[in-house]
């Protein structure tokens, strides 16, 4: 199972999503971001970071790269395309998932952990968990307040209390209906504020980000 790790001009969190997805048994590739085939390659990852330095607007620019056609070749014929914290931004951009991701409410970078409840199980990034199951991954974005007209179909994940209450006390960034999660209607691109991949072993804090990087792994198999 070979993923494209996308690596764009400033990203900074590719090695960390190329070991998550290793450990869960898949064989990543870090790609730059002018590369034009992406053919070989079972499902793509856009990691987290800074694009371009973001000095345009977040994703606006990433969105242009030549690996983006490739990208959306893959994501039109069903593979699995996950984008988390910048990636999230730049599938936005790409118009490969609705919304956009805007300055935080509060205007300050997040860096710690958040609870994550699981809204939907038919994603690639969510189909080995259950309905309503309380996440924990770390959070670290400035730009991560996700702002939609909003299609509770498509949501896949939304911030939470301990016990998966909604309140905006526990939405940190001021996101439409608390949403840190969502993906398109087919449900094989998703894109995700927080860092499941920092969060694969309790040495980190919390394994809780494994079942997610897992189930997008699974998803690269051949139905």
């Amino acid at each position: 199972m070979r993923v494209a790790v996308a690596v764009f001009p400033g990203t900074n969190c590719e090695h960390d999503v190329a070991y998550a997805l290793e450990l869960q048994g898949a064989a990543p590739e870090l790609v730059w971001h002018t590369s034009e085939d992406l053919s070989g390659f079972d499902g793509v990852v856009l990691p987290g970071g800074f694009a371009h330095g973001d000095y345009l607007r977040t994703g606006a620019i990433a969105r242009f790269s030549p690996i983006m056609s490739e990208v959306s070749r893959l994501a039109q014929a069903g593979r699995p395309v996950l984008g988390i914290c910048n990636g999230f931004q730049i599938l936005c951009e790409a118009r490969l998932l609705s919304g956009a991701l805007m300055a935080n409410r509060d205007t300050s970078f997040i860096c710690r952990p958040i609870r994550v409840r699981v809204e939907s199980t038919n994603s690639v990034l969510t189909a080995g968990a259950s309905q309503g199951q309380v996440i924990q991954i770390p959070l670290n974005s400035y730009e991560g307040r996700f702002v939609a007209p909003g299609d509770d179909d498509l949501v896949v994940l939304r911030y939470c209390g301990p016990d998966g209450e909604l309140d905006e006390r526990f939405n940190p960034n001021g996101s439409t209906d608390s949403i840190a999660g969502t993906s398109n209607a087919a449900g094989n691109v998703v894109g995700l504020m927080p860092h499941p991949e920092r969060a694969v072993e309790e040495l980190l804090g919390s394994a809780d980000g494994a079942l997610l990087i897992g189930s997008f792994v699974t998803s690269l198999q051949p139905a």
